[in-house]
């Protein structure tokens, strides 16, 4: 197996904890995104949507999609389990899981995409949508400081999934689409200095 990767791009740092987390060793081969590489012909008909990561298998054929690829490896690497034991707890971290993407990390990636340079001849941009977009993810780390709480993860007592994604969300709105850690988000703060403490952080 090899993984098509992209260091700067939240999607496939997500795939990367989780392969960091599971003390996997899978080479990574670098495809420049922002130079068009993930949309040549030869990625296409590797993965026809064009994006990344992408994990190619022994018998050359690739699965796409970065949760999709985690549920395979889980299945293949049952521990350290980072995607539920049982169907109630799978459904928990399922649902945390989906809550971040739709709300934090879909926002953030959309504000980055109307507001920032890169995108200018990407796609049509809509800045006063990406600002409404800054606005969805700024409220979505206000509520889930408040859905932390005094928890120690975000799904339940265990490191999962669903950090992995919040903590690709976070550092993705921080750093690349201008979202603020208001200091008063004390639980969402404890929460990501320690995730971040994880040696897979820097995956």
């Amino acid at each position: 197996m090899k993984i098509y990767d992209f260091t700067l791009a939240p999607n496939p740092r997500r795939l990367r904890i989780f392969v960091a987390e599971k003390g996997l060793k899978i080479p990574y081969e670098q495809v420049d995104i922002f130079t068009g590489k993930n949309r040549t012909p030869e990625m296409l008909a590797k993965n026809p949507a064009g994006g990344l990561p992408l994990l190619e298998l022994d018998d050359g054929s690739h699965l796409a999609e970065s949760v999709a690829i985690c549920r395979y490896l889980e299945a293949l690497h049952p521990e350290p389990n980072l995607m539920g034991k049982d169907s109630r707890e799978q459904a928990v971290i399922e649902m945390w899981n989906r809550r971040i993407e739709l709300g934090l990390f879909a926002a953030a990636g959309r504000a980055f995409q109307h507001t920032n340079e890169l995108f200018k001849g990407r796609l049509k941009q809509f800045p006063e949508y990406g600002a409404t977009q800054h606005e969805a993810a700024t409220q979505q780390l206000q509520w889930l400081d408040e859905q932390i709480g005094n928890k120690p993860f975000i799904a339940g007592d265990r490191f999962t999934i669903a950090d992995i994604t919040a903590e690709v969300a976070v550092d993705f709105g921080t750093q690349m689409a201008g979202l603020k850690l208001d200091p008063a988000l004390k639980n969402l703060a404890r929460w990501h200095k320690a995730v971040s403490s994880r040696p897979s952080a820097k995956a």
